[in-house]
């Protein structure tokens, strides 16, 4: 209990406009979702609002502190020559986030197994969190393990681990590989998709994320049965058919396996790409992220992200609140605006270029992948918030 009184006076002075709820009264007691110690104002969407310059608070860790950060994320490493990316900061319109606090987050997840699972684009923001959180953790107090597709932080003084799980498609799929995944064809397992999920059982937060591996422009191919004999016959589906027949299947698994008084579960919304700068208004063909070093300002900038595939997760996770409530962090918008943040050229590459892309730079950047410290920092301020200060409806899409 001191710990968590403690705990809460932080909160209470990171967090002043908030209006805090009595998290004494324990889990699952009186509509207190878990983890949660407080509420977000009133009328307060924190995905709606504008990127602001901040060199005094932007960026919250150094690249060259972090020892996370893998390779192809370590923009300045690579020779970029701006700074300016790092010092954006996410405000959302008409209400403040609480100031993202390190120790209080760890002591939240005392005792506790928080899982991202998904792609490349979640993992970004596993290490982006795990950059975060880690300067709170004495340097004999914490570990980093990966073994096949999972990745284990281990913050021994708080007995808290925080994970990631590769798995793109979150079905079982020849995509599975961590290493060795870029293949052109997408098939997935339609049922079961034990594979995966044995390893999401048991923790306390859950944060999922698919969309770019289904991006394709091709059908999605279903291998039917529990085996993997593909000589039997096998379904096509458009995308965002096999899109919503996954997310069926996630949200019937958490119906079996998630308490909703214990744990919590999120979703992270698609993540942009800018590969064609003729959307923000750039004449010139050929154009994306490449040289970019300012966001979008034009508020109404909606990018080329799949509506279609947006519906889908909406129709389906939206389903799911009244069983198990599912969290939206919506980072889609936000990052629409956030053209100069990517990885560009500035990343350690499979081969070296050709003289040809060094001759036209823009035909092998990476308008992906975001820079760290950069963009994905702010996701994890938005899922800080939806954590411990959700607000009403927060938790349907």
């Amino acid at each position: 209990m001191a710990k968590l009184l403690a705990v809460l006076a932080l909160v209470v002075a990171a967090a002043s406009p908030l209006v805090l709820r009595a998290a004494a009264q324990g889990e699952g007691q009186s509509g207190l979702l878990p983890f949660a110690v407080g509420a977000a104002p009133a009328g307060c969407d924190v995905g709606v609002g504008e990127w602001v310059y901040d060199e005094a608070a932007r960026p919250m860790y150094s690249e060259e502190a972090c020892p996370y950060i893998q390779p192809h994320l370590t923009c300045q490493a690579h020779g970029r020559p701006d700074k300016s990316y790092q010092h954006w900061r996410w405000q959302p319109r008409g209400c403040d986030l609480p100031s993202f606090n390190a120790t209080v987050m760890l002591e939240m997840l005392r005792g506790k197994r928080m899982l991202f699972v998904g792609d490349s684009l979640n993992r970004e923001q596993y290490v982006s969190l795990l950059c975060l959180l880690h300067r709170a953790v004495p340097e004999g107090a914490r570990s980093f393990e990966t073994v096949d597709a999972l990745s284990i932080f281990r913050a021994k003084n708080y007995d808290a681990t925080i994970e990631f799980y590769w798995a793109p498609l979150l079905a079982e799929s020849n995509s599975d590989d961590g290493a060795d995944h870029a293949l052109d064809d997408r098939v997935i397992r339609g049922a079961p998709m034990d594979k995966h999920s044995r390893f999401w059982k048991g923790a306390d937060v859950l944060v999922f994320n698919s969309y770019l591996w289904w991006i394709t422009g091709s059908k999605i191919q279903i291998l039917r049965g529990a085996d993997n004999d593909l000589s039997k016959a096998m379904v096509e589906m458009e995308a965002e058919e096999a899109y919503r027949l996954v997310l069926h299947q996630v949200v019937r698994w958490l119906d079996t396996n998630v308490d909703p008084r214990k744990s919590r579960v999120f979703f992270v919304t698609a993540s942009p790409t800018h590969t064609n700068s003729q959307l923000w208004g750039e004449e010139v063909e050929g154009g994306n992220c490449y040289g970019q070093k300012a966001p979008i300002t034009d508020a109404s900038y909606r990018g080329s992200t799949s509506s279609a595939m947006q519906r889908v997760t909406g129709e389906v996770l939206g389903a799911a609140s009244a069983r198990v409530p599912v969290g939206v962090v919506n980072v889609t918008q936000m990052s629409e605006y956030r053209r100069d943040a990517h990885t560009q050229v500035y990343r350690e590459l499979w081969a070296p270029p050709t003289p040809e892309q060094l001759a036209d730079p823009r035909s092998y950047a990476d308008c992906t992948h975001w820079c760290l410290p950069g963009v994905p920092d702010a996701w994890n301020e938005l899922l800080y918030w939806k954590l411990f200060f959700p607000a009403a409806g927060d938790q349907a899409l």
